[in-house]
């Protein structure tokens, strides 16, 4: 059955012959049987699944609507049911949103209010795809949706967020995109709810809603998206339970009984010859005032095909074939309906019916694209409704002091976990949401360090008579903010758009519409400009909010976090990740650590595995904080090398000795920079700057003191001071160090990696930029990029519980090191070194690579005008696999990244168990960050295991090779 229009229905002939041969099997009671679909649940006892068994075996019911349950339990009642039927039930769901409407362990899309504020309606016939795909997987044929009701009260109880919006041409061509993405993939749509229940204020499940409009006006509005889908092929109508006086004034009879809006209006004058649907028959709507069976009967005679949810299927049995014996039913007329349900039946394939396949259901229903379509429906969505001054997206990052206040959800929520990745957010939550006034005042002190306040409003309901969940105390905390601070405060509605009417003299105004882990991660990536705002309200909120409100705003590049799919990589394959971070901790290679995988810009994997320490006393987060060693030359040191180069300040081939004349006259006169950089400059590995401070009692004496002074400033570890001139004596003997002998080639230096090119890269860089490194990386990189963890001497920023311990140094400091470097060098300098000294999350430091991927463009800035990283990232010589400071994949493979990674790649690896690494071929950086070194720096057994580049591997199968 084909409906091309609703005038027009084209029946092939072998259809015909199946709903003749399947209509001659069955007698008249057995026809009766075919009206009803009943309602059934997958989470209820066998006694009720039992009450499912007769009603399919004894009276030979049509078809079944699964309420609900789970996807398995579902599909084996499914099975069940159908074992037993004569002829194979019709299976249905109300799955507006997605099957978790019904079942749980199932995927949410999003309700219909989100899809209307979505620019692109496209993403609606894909949701409509992958639901179907779920639905066909799980033996369903009917979904219940799209709602095609005009949503034009704001005050609606009932469908509100379940409609497309209050734009008949905006729910008609929305709606028509749901039902084909339904249709083209084998499932029959139901539009709803016919004739329209978009201008109602009660409820038809706990009422009969009164629609007081003349013909004429339901013709422009109501009935216009139904007229329109009913063109475009709409296989299903459901009639709602409505009084609609210009159609049926018989009081008390609602739409579904009335034979002139069934027959008469919906038949004959719309000439629909589609399915026709009863909305559920047990709803107070009809059944306040009728009878089971009687309901039932009444039902039919107005016109319907399939009467929903019956409450007592024999008693109606009984009403229709008296009816029938009475004359005022006919069996023709019974048997028109049941032919129209055959011919549902055989488009859904039932004449060649076949068990569900229990086999991997559940990851078959839960498609990994799925989720990528998730995302992409709210990212077209969110929607910016004012925007003073354009401060959405936040750009300049080192100006702005942010809060975020949650209200209505715990701390450590999806939300707020996203905003902190893009900048220090001062964080408060307050859980309940009509909490008592002392809850807001008590943060009001704490935000006095702030600039901006973002307040978000969560776990919201969807009933106007309620204020949508919104607390009296969350209006007024939010208005003290507006009206007697100078803090701009960006109010955030996770829930029903009608609630933005509460916000009328927001200055910043953002609606996220639903209140999910999906839209909490999108909607602060739009705040920061990781993804362009695109929506526009469908519905008109208040005077000031129309619908069509909407400020676009652009993408500033910044790193998006998002699945896999989203950039074709398999989540599958990335979980074995999980495996050999957890084998290093098992065999004691690190008590814990961080993977990042970052690709095409977007965060597509960020875990955190085990523990601070062996005792497994504290688990490492996502924010705890590490000591990345070597990887300090690139993240630190390197940055302000090509900066400077960038700058034009730099010449990578003049001597030296033409920064730091100091050097003239010395053994390090000819040095030259491009040698440096590249480790082939002669230097030593190593110099043994630290012991020479610890000689003797009275050598320690003079380079530390137990008290911080003017004298001894710089904290080594805490109760460890060094001397004040201690870089000055550190520097001499760099510059009085041996050289190591010449290339047997007589031209230059063999490759030596040694943290003396670094030592004297931060002299140079220091002296070109006449400010101290650690500085300069904080103003010019670190705090405009929004790092909150990234940093030198991270005691002085925050507490040392977010910092994982090092080693527990029993020779030198006589310490457990923690938030002070592990390095010894860097340490005499009281952490500041150009070869060690950084701190940082694996987040930060992604991040700062991705701004180096991009070439320094990145949150809307330029931190480098040329292609300065291409050029310091490209392999510099046949005598090593170094770039200019960056280090590279061994060309022969074995080396310190992955063998599957490109010679493009570039990154470094750190001395305390960390590694960092970008490929810019495939726009993929992948971070590993742990502390190796705890307790004993001797321990090896990351290398030994190869657990670094065993990830990386991972990272690279996991990429889905392109068609």
């Amino acid at each position: 059955m084909s409906l091309k229009s609703s005038e027009e229905v084209v029946v092939n002939p072998r259809e015909k012959q199946w709903v003749d041969s399947v209509m001659l099997t069955l007698t008249p009671e057995q026809r009766i049987g075919q009206l009803f679909m009943v309602a059934a649940y997958s989470n209820k006892n066998e006694k009720h699944y039992r009450e499912i068994d007769e009603l399919v075996s004894r009276y030979g019911i049509g078809g079944v609507m699964f309420m609900q349950g789970g996807p398995m339990r579902q599909a084996k009642l499914t099975n069940r049911y159908q074992s037993q039927a004569k002829v194979p039930l019709l299976v249905a769901m109300d799955a507006e949103w997605g099957l978790d409407m019904r079942l749980d362990s199932s995927m949410h899309f999003a309700r219909q209010m989100t899809l209307g504020a979505m620019d692109e309606d496209r993403y609606i016939y894909l949701m409509g795809r992958e639901i179907a795909l779920k639905m066909k997987r799980l033996g369903v044929n009917v979904s219940f949706s799209p709602v095609l009701d005009v949503n034009v009260n704001a005050a609606n109880p009932v469908i509100g967020s379940r409609s497309f919006g209050e734009s008949k041409e905006e729910v008609t061509r929305r709606g028509i995109s749901y039902i084909k993405g339904l249709q083209d993939h084998g499932i029959i749509a139901v539009a709803k709810h016919f004739p329209g229940h978009g201008d109602t204020d009660s409820d038809s499940h706990l009422s009969l809603p009164v629609v007081p409009h003349n013909l004429k006006r339901l013709t422009e509005i109501e009935l216009y998206p139904f007229k329109k889908s009913f063109e475009a092929g709409v296989m299903g109508v459901m009639v709602a339970h409505l009084f609609v006086p210009s159609i049926d004034s018989t009081r008390n009879v609602a739409t579904t009984l009335s034979k002139p809006l069934v027959t008469g209006l919906l038949q004959e004058k719309m000439k629909y010859k589609g399915l026709i649907f009863t909305d559920a028959l047990n709803m107070k709507g009809v059944s306040n005032y009728h009878k089971p069976g009687e309901v039932d009967l009444k039902a039919l005679l107005a016109g319907n095909d399939v009467l929903l949810f019956p409450e007592d299927v024999p008693t109606a049995i009984i009403k229709i074939k008296e009816a029938i014996a009475a004359g005022t039913l006919t069996q023709e007329e019974v048997d028109r309906h049941v032919a129209k349900i055959l011919h549902a039946k055989y488009w859904a394939g039932l004449n060649n019916y076949k068990p569900i396949s229990l086999e991997n259901l559940q990851e078959e229903v839960d498609r990994p694209v799925s989720a990528v379509l998730q995302e992409q429906l709210y990212e077209h969505a969110v929607t910016v409704v004012q925007n003073k001054d354009d401060l959405l997206p936040f750009r300049y990052l080192d100006t702005l002091s942010i809060a975020s206040v949650a209200i209505g959800v715990t701390e450590h929520n999806s939300f707020q976990r996203t905003l902190s990745s893009y900048a220090p957010i001062n964080q408060f939550s307050i859980s309940d949401r009509f909490a008592p006034d002392s809850s807001f005042t008590r943060i009001i002190p704490q935000l006095k360090d702030n600039d901006v306040v973002v307040v978000s409003i969560h776990n919201m309901n969807l009933t106007p008579a309620k204020d949508f969940g919104i607390g009296i105390g969350t209006r007024a905390f939010i208005k003290y903010l507006q009206e007697r601070t100078d803090k701009k405060v960006v109010v955030v509605v996770m829930g029903n758009a009608y609630s933005l009417k509460f916000f009328g003299e927001s200055q910043w105004l953002v609606c996220g519409y639903e209140d999910n882990v999906v839209s909490q991660s999108l909607v602060p990536q739009v705040l920061f400009g990781a993804r362009a705002a695109k929506g526009k309200l469908p519905i008109t909120a208040s005077a000031k909010y129309k619908a069509g409100t909407g400020v676009a705003t652009a993408s500033l590049n910044r790193l998006k976090r998002g699945v896999p799919e989203s950039v074709g990589m398999d989540s599958d394959v990335l979980k074995q990740i999980d495996n050999i971070a957890l084998e290093a901790i098992a065999y004691a290679a690190t008590p814990g650590c961080q993977v990042l995988v970052v690709k095409d810009g977007t965060v597509v994997f960020d875990k955190a595995y085990g523990y601070y320490t062996y005792d497994k006393a504290k688990p490492v987060t996502r924010n705890t904080v590490y000591d990345i060693a070597s990887i300090t030359k690139v993240a630190s040191t390197l940055q302000a090398i090509m900066f400077l180069k960038d700058q034009g300040k730099l010449d990578l081939d003049a001597q030296v000795s033409t920064y730091l004349p100091e050097l003239k006259g010395t053994n390090k006169e000819g040095l030259v920079l491009r040698d440096v950089l590249t480790h082939q400059a002669g230097l030593l590995a190593g110099i043994p700057a630290w012991q020479n401070t610890v000689k003797s009692s009275k050598t320690r004496q003079t380079f530390y003191a137990s008290t911080q002074t003017d004298l001894y400033p710089n904290e080594v570890v805490p109760g460890m001071y060094s001397l004040k001139t201690v870089s000055d004596s550190l520097w001499a003997w760099t510059i009085k160090s041996r050289m190591l002998p010449r290339s047997k080639t007589g031209k230059g230096y063999d490759y030596k990696y040694s943290d003396l090119d670094f030592y004297v890269l931060k002299h140079v860089a220091e002296k070109l930029l006449n400010q101290p490194l650690d500085e300069f990386m904080e103003q010019n990189f670190y705090s405009p990029l929004g790092l909150s963890t990234m940093t030198y001497k991270p005691l002085q920023k925050y507490p040392d519980d977010l910092i994982a311990p090092t080693e527990d140094d029993n020779y030198f400091r006589h310490h457990m090191l923690r938030g002070t470097v592990h390095d010894q060098g860097a340490a005499i300098l009281g952490g500041v070194a150009g070869h060690a000294g950084l701190f940082s999350n694996a987040n930060d430091l992604a991040t700062l690579l991705q701004m180096n991927l991009q070439n320094g463009n990145y949150g809307g800035y330029r931190y480098f005008n040329s292609d300065v990283v291409t050029e310091f990232s490209k392999r510099q010589s046949n005598n090593s696999r170094r770039g200019l400071g960056w280090d590279k994949p061994e060309p022969d493979g074995n080396g310190p990244t992955s063998d599957l990674a490109p010679q493009s790649t570039f990154g470094h690896t750190g001395f305390t168990g960390t590694g960092a690494w970008v490929d810019p071929e495939n726009k993929l950086i992948y971070i590993f960050l742990s502390n190796r070194v705890f307790p004993d720096a001797g321990n090896n057994k990351l290398v030994k295991y190869n657990i670094r580049t065993r990830i990386h591997d991972v990272v690279y199968k996991a990429m889905i090779p392109k068609t």
